[in-house]
């Protein structure tokens, strides 16, 4: 038994090496290799129909914000509608949706949602039916687009085997306090680097839930949005790489939005991104092994990435091994530098927001100064950890074993 528990142990930190071996080599090769980024050059063209979703519940404090930035796109407006979608909202939403709405007749098409399951993806599916555009894009309410987000998004869908395009969302309150300053520099290795590498690479680039699109084609070809799953983005991903469809990144489109600026609100967040991915990874899992339409470096970059949020769960499993073997009087100097190692590969090298791709972030995007919060990156990894634990073990024994349907939680909206 005894063998059996350091042999676990070592399979533990040996697949967190794993990712600390990837994530040291998207770093290599965003800081040294040419990025690829083949449509950024497209500025004139003959460019497809959009339509624009933002769901929105009760965002009266910000809903104006993102309608007014939308509006001031470079983007055909004869080709350019835009939806926002009032999910059953108690606040103003509904009155300055309509207010825009009569000041922009044909450019701003509410829709008003009274009833359904609740969520985004719920949203997102019933709102699909009215696109009648060949290109969807979706924001979420607090998100403000640059001027020519919009053509920078949609550039990559002139490509056929283009399914989704995912831009590059930067923190727009990263001033605000240690936390948000600490996510300024995780979204900066997630996309700079992470997202970047594997656009490079011809991996899987992320689709997010926001500051991207689908092609409406693809979209009823793999059968619209899931709405009983969390990250309805990380789902869609999966099953346009199961049929087929490429998903493209892109660095230079930026969209700016609020980061949560409190640790239990990130803790939240954290959290519901953990049970959709473990949603998606078992959903997705037999599918992506079997699949013959899936390269081999798309299928371990894929795999990879649906194991992500069960990395913390890993350690917590190493944490427990090693006890065991402690109390059982089997504990060696092996099995402690395995747990130490463990530690510093997860913290440091080998979770989402690697520490080689967070320092790297930092440097291509000229904020030096923010090399100075890596060493700080252990808080963020502290509460990551706790409420991974914590959604996956709800989410496999309080959820599975009462039946209970998991909700989704709106991050908290800071500006007015």
């Amino acid at each position: 038994m005894i063998e059996l528990l350091s042999w676990m142990l070592a399979g533990v930190v040996a697949a967190i090496a794993l990712y600390a071996i990837r994530h040291f080599a998207f770093t290599w090769i965003r800081l040294f290799v040419a990025p690829r980024d083949p449509y950024r050059d497209i500025e004139t063209a003959h460019w497809p129909s959009v339509t624009i979703q933002i769901p929105a519940h009760n965002e009266e404090d910000v809903i104006g914000h993102v309608l007014e930035a939308l509006l001031a796109v470079s983007y055909p407006r004869d080709r350019l509608v835009l939806m926002p979608i009032n999910d059953r909202s108690s606040d103003r939403t509904a009155e300055i949706i309509e207010d825009y709405a009569a000041r922009f007749p044909g450019q701003v098409r509410p829709y008003h949602r009274q009833g359904g399951k609740a969520g985004k993806a719920a949203t997102l599916r019933d709102a699909a039916r009215l696109v009648e555009s060949d290109i969807l894009l979706v924001f979420d309410a607090d998100y403000l687009p640059s001027r020519g987000l919009i053509k920078r998004l949609v550039a990559p869908f002139f490509d056929p085997e283009i399914g989704a395009v995912m831009g590059r969302v930067v923190p727009i309150n990263a001033s605000r306090n240690l936390l948000t300053r600490l996510l300024e520099v995780e979204r900066s290795g997630g996309y700079q680097v992470d997202q970047q590498a594997r656009m490079t690479l011809r991996l899987v680039p992320q689709y997010g839930g926001t500051t991207g699109g689908v092609r409406m084609a693809a979209l009823r070809a793999v059968g619209g949005w899931s709405d009983d799953v969390l990250a309805e983005d990380t789902e869609l991903t999966f099953r346009l790489l199961l049929s087929g469809w490429k998903t493209a990144y892109q660095n230079r489109a930026e969209c700016y939005e609020e980061v949560p600026e409190t640790w239990q609100m990130r803790a939240r967040q954290i959290g519901r991104w953990a049970k959709g991915h473990n949603q998606s990874l078992a959903r997705h899992l037999p599918a992506l092994l079997r699949s013959r339409r899936v390269t081999g470096p798309e299928k371990i970059d894929g795999l990879m990435l649906l194991f992500v949020y069960m990395m913390p769960l890993l350690l917590s499993f190493a944490w427990v091994l090693v006890l065991i073997l402690f109390f059982a009087g089997a504990v060696s100097p092996v099995h402690w530098s395995l747990l130490a190692f463990a530690v510093f590969a997860y913290g440091s090298l080998g979770n989402f927001a690697a520490f080689f791709e967070l320092g790297a972030g930092c440097f291509l995007d000229g904020r030096r100064e923010n090399a100075r919060l890596l060493p700080l990156n252990l808080l963020a990894f502290v509460v990551s950890i706790v409420a991974v634990t914590r959604a996956t073990f709800s989410q496999l024994f309080y959820n599975a074993l009462l039946r209970r349907e998991i909700t989704w939680h709106k991050t908290a909206r800071y500006r007015q």
